[in-house]
């Protein structure tokens, strides 16, 4: 049974995990295994396809056709989840899954086709489109419709989904040469999103505030939440925009550190695997960890570690070795922490009439840095002096967040 109180929800006498609760957490959880891995497939596979696809003539546009295609899916990203978030809140969470599912799946696939780089550019902001959208409204799903006593772990565990997508697509990278070949696993997103058409139903408490006509409007509910609105966003994207920097640079700056000449598959393959199981096992336990310190004080020890980490990584290393391999381990260790702290402090900062189309924009305002901090990444590698100076540089970015979250709510 579902109350609301205030436009906020109650449940009550729900404690309970039924087997369409597991149900739609394997289409969420799936989901976002499938995102993580449509979203870094591109990282790993990124250096041969660009060279492919210019051919021989145009390798001294490699970097800038790399940026602009890592960039333009993020922007991508932002659209859709903003552009998903509204339309989650008009049509229905269930609805606006499946579709944003089957979106990033297609797009994925069509990848695998194209003969230009042109062609991947609109491929990849569109495949940006569906994993921004999904990411955004499995969070609201779940928070909606999993029993209240076990929410904050299972968003946890949802959360490891993306990595565990990220590691795929590194092991994809490793055992799949052709990058043509590697972009065919949108097959399976594709189905996911069929199926989840049949199989998920609607909130039951975004029906009860589709039915009421009480309360403000989303317009004046928005201007209600304007700080949390402001803070959710700058808190999120600067995570965001850390996280995406390394993830789609790191098998490049790995790449840096190798030997002229040495073909560097397995080591950038090893980096992206490392990345997502970091992310994974951090994930996992972030719900525990947001009941033992309360999320803002887990969030605000992530952002510091990060940045101490990324100095690190970033500063100190010279070479690929076991140092390396660890400090990356842990960087995305305490991502995949994040990522989980991030996705139960988020959408319960805002009502549910306007919590899809709220946490939509907190999500995703922040993916339009992101998309320019990933293409300065690559264009300022000359003028910074490489890839690791570029990249911690922008490790900036977890000190602001770390200063907001110190005057943000708790919740």
């Amino acid at each position: 049974m579902v109350s609301t109180i205030n436009d906020k929800p109650t449940v009550v006498g729900t404690d309970k995990i039924s087997a369409y609760h597991w149900l739609m957490f394997g289409v969420c959880f799936f989901g976002n295994i499938m995102g993580g891995t449509a979203s870094t497939l591109m990282s790993v596979y990124l250096p041969v396809l660009v060279k492919d696809l210019l051919g021989s003539n145009g390798s001294n546009d490699l970097g800038q056709v790399s940026a602009y295609i890592s960039a333009l899916y993020f922007v991508g990203w932002a659209i859709g989840g903003l552009f998903m978030g509204v339309i989650g809140d008009r049509i229905g969470r269930a609805k606006s899954l499946a579709l944003s599912i089957a979106m990033f799946g297609l797009f994925t696939v069509l990848i695998s086709v194209v003969s230009s780089w042109e062609m991947v550019l609109v491929c990849r902001f569109l495949c940006g489109f569906g994993v921004g959208g999904m990411l955004v409204i499995n969070n609201t799903l779940l928070s909606e419709m999993w029993p209240a006593r076990s929410r904050a772990v299972f968003i946890g565990i949802l959360s490891i989904g993306f990595p565990v997508g990220i590691f795929s697509s590194g092991a994809v990278n490793y055992t799949v040469s052709s990058w043509r070949e590697g972009f065919m696993v949108g097959l399976v997103p594709l189905a996911l999103g069929a199926l989840a058409f049949w199989i998920l139903r609607e909130s039951e408490v975004w029906k009860q505030s589709k039915t009421s006509n009480e309360g403000p409007t989303a317009t004046q509910s928005l201007k209600e939440h304007r700080s949390q609105l402001i803070n959710g966003s700058i808190i999120f994207g600067s995570m965001l925009i850390g996280l995406w920097a390394v993830f789609s640079w790191v098998p490049t700056w790995v790449q840096s550190l190798l030997p002229s000449g040495s073909d560097g598959q397995r080591e950038r393959g090893l980096s992206m695997m490392l990345l997502g199981a970091g992310g994974l096992s951090g994930g996992f336990v972030s719900g525990w960890v947001s009941n033992a310190l309360g999320t803002r004080k887990a969030m605000l020890l992530c952002f510091g570690v990060c940045f101490i980490l990324s100095f690190l990584l970033f500063k100190v290393n010279n070479s690929f070795n076991t140092m390396t391999v660890v400090e990356i381990a842990m960087l995305s260790f305490m991502f995949g922490i994040s990522q989980g702290l991030l996705a139960v402090y988020i959408p319960q900062l805002f009502p549910v009439s306007i919590r899809g189309m709220a946490t939509g924009f907190c999500f995703n305002v922040g993916r339009f840095f992101t998309a320019a901090v990933v293409f300065f990444v690559g264009a300022l590698v000359t003028t910074l002096g490489g890839y690791g100076n570029s990249l911690f540089t922008f490790s900036f970015v977890f000190l602001l967040g770390f200063s907001i979250l110190l005057m943000a709510r708790k919740i």
